[in-house]
């Protein structure tokens, strides 16, 4: 038996905004539990899709993160729109030292957090 990823949990200084960005950003399901809210995958995500949990925290956010997640689009769709539509919702384009040629968009959410956008996702992914 092996550990399989179940939710991605983030750190957050105002948990209702940043609930409100990667709602939109995933199309996932708000449900607040107090100051923590946790994201549900829509009915038609894959099956064992991550869940999204944002724990409160007054810890200030320094440097790149250590880890982050990598978003895609699905059915080849258009990264370029799909990078603006996520700047409209409060990311912004950061960058951490790339070259230029990866086959990514590095974002950040509304509170600095970084993520990228895969130019195409590999073609194992679930």
């Amino acid at each position: 038996m092996t550990s399989r990823f179940a939710q991605w949990t983030l750190d957050a200084h105002d948990t209702r905004k940043m609930a409100a960005f990667w709602s939109a950003a995933l199309g996932y399901e708000i449900e607040h539990d107090g100051e923590a809210p946790h994201l549900w995958p829509p009915s038609d995500a894959p099956r064992n899709s991550m869940t999204v949990w944002l724990q409160p925290t007054d810890a200030p956010k320094s440097g790149k993160n250590r880890n982050h997640p990598d978003l895609y689009v699905p059915d080849g769709g258009d990264v370029a729109a799909e990078v603006e539509r996520l700047v409209g919702l409060g990311a912004t384009r950061v960058d951490v030292g790339q070259r230029g040629d990866e086959g990514f968009v590095v974002l950040a959410d509304p509170e600095g957090n970084e993520f990228c956008l895969l130019h195409r996702r590999h073609p194992q992914g679930a």
